[in-house]
């Protein structure tokens, strides 16, 4: 049981949600075996977090917080850190990682179950690409952060993916790779949400594997097979991954490895 768990009043687009809490939910006990991509990403996120030096331990509320990897971290440096997942499970895995150290919180990040100005600073690490308008999950965390208060988060963006997005339209006409955002749409939904942007930055970050199957093995590890736009119906046969892999083939590279590029959004907002 997690000791310190309070639970949310869920959101408009409840069945949804619970899928992507489910898929996470799977993939929680073998979650940080796949997520070095995520890792290499929210090293790079916490590197833009600001320096307090006034406030003797600052809160800090890490959305999406997964297995705990970056709550611990945060709690390491010096924050007073509530760990906040939809998954039950993997607020199970944080717990077991960070014990004591943290509070837990299972909670929707377009509706967050605190009350108003209740952190210094919010953290989000790869989560709020789940939410279909970016503004939602950001105006929430306005509410729950205090005036001047810092939000950093980073978030997939259009063109993520694209080599297994080319491979799969070779083998059939289904939609197997999320669809995410242009930077244009996220600065929008970012001014909608009236923060203000202090950086906001994409860059791209590629992850080298030896085989297809690997990649796949990868995203499935870290629960990021849940489809947004439409649900893939049935189970892909053995003959199905052996096309896959000789589609993707085309991108190997001298070294032997197959590319798999993702195009992130690195934002830190301001809450004026």
């Amino acid at each position: 049981m997690l000791d310190r768990l309070n639970k949310p009043a869920f959101s408009i687009d409840q069945l949804n949600k619970q899928a992507i809490a489910n898929a996470f939910g799977r993939a929680a006990q073998h979650y940080d075996k796949s997520a070095e991509f995520q890792r290499q990403v929210g090293r790079q996120l916490l590197s833009l977090m600001p320096i307090y030096s006034t406030i003797p331990m600052p809160k800090v509320i890490d959305i999406g917080c997964g297995t705990g990897y970056f709550s611990a971290m945060l709690h390491q440096q010096g924050f007073d850190v509530t760990a906040a997942d939809l998954s039950v499970k993997m607020l199970l895995q944080a717990q077991q990682r960070c014990g004591s150290d943290c509070q837990y919180l299972q909670t929707d990040a377009e509706n967050i179950v605190v009350t108003d100005n209740s952190y210094d600073v919010a953290f989000s690490n790869l989560a709020l690409q789940w939410c279909d308008d970016l503004s939602v999950p950001l105006r929430e965390l306005r509410r729950v952060v205090r005036p001047n208060g810092t939000i950093l988060f980073t978030t997939l963006v259009e063109g993520s993916l694209n080599e297994l997005k080319q491979v799969w339209s070779h083998i059939d006409t289904k939609q197997h790779v999320n669809t995410f955002k242009s930077q244009d749409v996220i600065t929008t939904e970012i001014a909608q949400s009236g923060l203000m942007i202090e950086t906001l930055a994409c860059k791209l970050i590629t992850v080298y594997y030896p085989t297809a199957m690997k990649l796949m093995k990868d995203l499935k590890g870290i629960g990021a097979t849940h489809l947004q736009q439409q649900r893939q119906s049935g189970l892909l046969g053995r003959q199905t991954f052996i096309e896959l892999e000789r589609a993707y083939d085309e991108f190997r590279l001298d070294n032997g490895l197959l590319p798999a590029t993702y195009q992130v959004c690195f934002g830190v907002l301001k809450n004026a």
